[in-house]
């Protein structure tokens, strides 16, 4: 049930990781081929924007810093992938994707002032009051306060609350500009029923299989097919053996860093804890548990009430002195907590849905009572509540030691780090790993998603040396315990194998390009016969083909050896009882079906869900609609000229 209630991260990332995106939650973002434009840039610019047709010869273009898509990139990044936060080549490949969707966003502001369309800071406080903004910023009505909050923003986005609040605007505005494009778009009746329809009909179905992987093994070249097919797919194999590095390195973990671990003195701790005072504060938090009874959405009135009159049945034994573990055990339908007795440990304010947030911080510690949500009945016990405190530095020392630990260390291992590379520049690898007592070795050759065995992670340095010349100086990179210095000793170029290495590889490539064929006519052959029979489980048996049943599924449902219903076969569900299907291309597999059974909603859970699925192709059609109407503005300004990118930033990385 954590998993139902709980909402910590996810609201946070919901309010903050969207906003801080260059792109509006509500605008469809897609890249721009060709976006980058012709002319000159100063080198700290990523890209100047022209509102106006006239903004060029006045100079008054909207100009977006390198430095802001190097920020947002990095944050991104160290978001959604942060173990590739300190590769360069994808932090390049990020900065691009960022990059032109700060571009976009400038247009489509541009676009709307044009249009009277802008927000201001009562929007912006209006909208942190609200929502899943207001539940984060404003707990219970009453504001965490501005030291908490630009602690937030700073802790999480490494953005000033100035900056932070400026995102907000422009999102305002680019949504509101959005509900203008298309306040005109409706959706009738008829269209939503149809899908609806369309969405819900449930089949069941007896299907033929010929696996793909079973035909491969049937196919054995001779060795002249083999080397006959390696000639005429000469192009394709002339790079086929990969470009190979040797590096020489010498390592250094923090054991070999002279010195040893510099433990912090007390006036650092206490300067670090007075520095993180947010960090240690604690809000008031409530444990309890709980035993759930689930009544699914759109369950009728008569599950509901048997689900409540089942959980005022539990209450009853709980307040007659039953023991709540054991009924929890028996009878929650909560898969995250039953088996620790209903337990959901502590847990803030704010981090539960309304109703049962309310329940654990309002009942008094030791009382049972039943609390409806969108989950269904709970039956809530409160254990413990404790008030809002501040840790004090005795509380948190061990953790302020170990951090300052691993800063100090991490500090002493970059600047030792830093130190022998300057010496390896001057005298060579060898002399100076012989100097510190540390191995040289030397790789063997490698490419570029190889791994060095003998370091703990050598993925940066083998990035960084694939991107170095042969002639480059020693250079330095991480290797998850420590640092290595390295130089790049060799390259092979990548280049054509000769048959006789490459053997197997022509014979996997060989059978791969023949199974396709073989699949459809195996499985155009098996319809054929099961049409003319009128008789599926026959004509399998004749073809050696398996014969499965599904079970009833819906276009979402997933079935083995066939997929996800709704893409690989949609037109099944046009198809009467007792229809055989055409071939059916699943990928790895040839497929054909005998439809036994065939359900369509009745016009009663058609009527209860025709809103529903109206307000799902309004938006859908909405986002279509504004999609349209942004390429087409950004396919202008490029048109025009009114854009200019610096194809080649200059400015650094940080950190370089």
């Amino acid at each position: 049930m954590i998993r139902f209630l709980q909402k910590d991260n996810r609201v946070v990332k919901a309010l903050f990781v969207v906003i801080i995106a260059a792109a509006s939650v509500s605008m469809v973002v897609y890249l721009i081929p060709g976006l980058t434009g012709q002319g000159a840039v100063s080198a700290d610019t990523y890209a100047v924007v022209y509102p106006h047709w006239y903004s060029k010869f006045l100079s008054s273009g909207e100009t977006i810093s390198q430095e802001k898509v190097t920020q947002q990139a990095r944050q991104q990044l160290q978001q959604r992938n942060p173990q590739y936060a300190s590769n360069p080549m994808i932090v390049g490949l990020f900065e691009q994707q960022v990059g032109q969707q700060l571009v976009q966003q400038q247009i489509l502001l541009a676009e709307a002032e044009k249009l009277g369309i802008t927000a201001n800071s009562d929007d912006v406080a209006q909208y942190l009051h609200t929502g899943q903004a207001g539940q984060v910023l404003f707990p219970n009505g009453q504001f965490i306060g501005k030291d908490q909050y630009a602690a937030l923003i700073a802790n999480r986005f490494d953005m000033s609350v100035a900056d932070f609040e400026e995102n907000v605007k422009h999102d305002i505005a680019i949504r509101r500009l959005e509900s203008l494009i298309t306040a005109g778009v409706t959706v009738d009746e008829k269209e939503a029923k149809q899908l609806y329809l369309k969405n819900n009909i449930k089949i069941k179905f007896d299907y033929a299989v010929i696996s793909g992987d079973d035909l491969r093994k049937q196919i054995n070249p001779s060795d002249g097919e083999l080397e006959e097919f390696f000639k005429k797919n000469a192009a394709r194999y002339a790079n086929a053996v990969p470009e190979q590095r040797t590096i020489s390195y010498f390592s250094f973990t923090p054991n070999d860093v002279p010195g040893g671990v510099v433990q912090p003195n007390q006036q650092e701790i206490q300067q670090y804890f007075s520095a993180h005072q947010s960090e240690y504060s604690m809000p008031e938090q409530s444990r309890a548990r709980h035993i759930l009874i689930k009544v699914d959405k759109g369950a009728d009135a008569k599950t509901d009430a048997a689900a409540k009159a089942k959980a005022e049945g539990l209450l009853k034994q709980i307040q007659g002195g039953a023991n709540f573990a054991d009924l929890a055990k028996k009878n929650s339908d909560d898969p995250g907590s039953k088996d620790s007795g209903g337990e959901l440990g502590f847990a803030q304010r704010g981090h539960m849905v309304p109703e049962f947030d309310n329940a654990i911080f309002t009942q008094k510690v030791g009382d049972s009572k039943i609390v409806k949500t969108q989950y269904g009945y709970h039956i809530v016990q409160v254990e413990e509540r404790q008030a809002a405190h501040s840790q004090q530095l005795s509380d948190v020392l061990p953790t302020i030691q170990a951090t300052l630990v691993r800063q100090k260390s991490a500090a002493s291992q970059e600047n030792y780090s830093r130190a022998l590379t300057s010496e390896a520049i001057k005298n060579g690898l060898q002399k100076t790993a012989a100097a510190h007592h540390l191995q040289l070795m030397t790789t063997a050759p490698i490419n570029s998603q190889g791994v060095i065995p003998a370091l703990p992670d050598g993925s940066t340095l083998i990035a960084h040396a694939f991107q170095a010349k042969q002639t480059d100086p020693p250079q330095s990179a991480p290797t998850g315990e420590g640092y290595a210095v390295f130089q790049v000793a060799g390259i092979t170029p990548a280049h054509a194998p000769n048959f006789a290495d490459w053997k197997s590889h022509v014979e996997d490539d060989y059978r791969n390009e023949q199974v396709p064929a073989m699949l459809s006519q195996k499985t155009s052959e098996l319809a054929a016969k099961a049409k003319a029979m009128n008789d599926l489980a026959k004509a399998a048996k004749e073809v050696g083909a398996a014969v499965k049943t599904s079970d009833l599924v819906g276009e979402s449902g997933q079935v083995p050896e066939l997929g996800a219903v709704g893409q690989v076969a949609p037109q099944l569900f046009d198809m009467a009882p007792g229809a055989i299907s055409g071939p059916i291309n699943a990928g790895r597999t040839g497929v054909v079906v005998k439809v036994l059974d065939k359900q369509e909603p009745t016009p009663e859970d058609t009527a209860k869900n025709l809103d529903q699925t109206r307000d799902q192709i309004l938006q859908q059609k909405r986002n279509e609609a504004f999609e349209v109407f942004a390429n087409g503005i950004i396919s202008d300004y490029k048109k025009r000229n009114r854009v200019r990118v610096n194809a080649k930033p200059q400015a650094p990385l940080p950190g370089e």
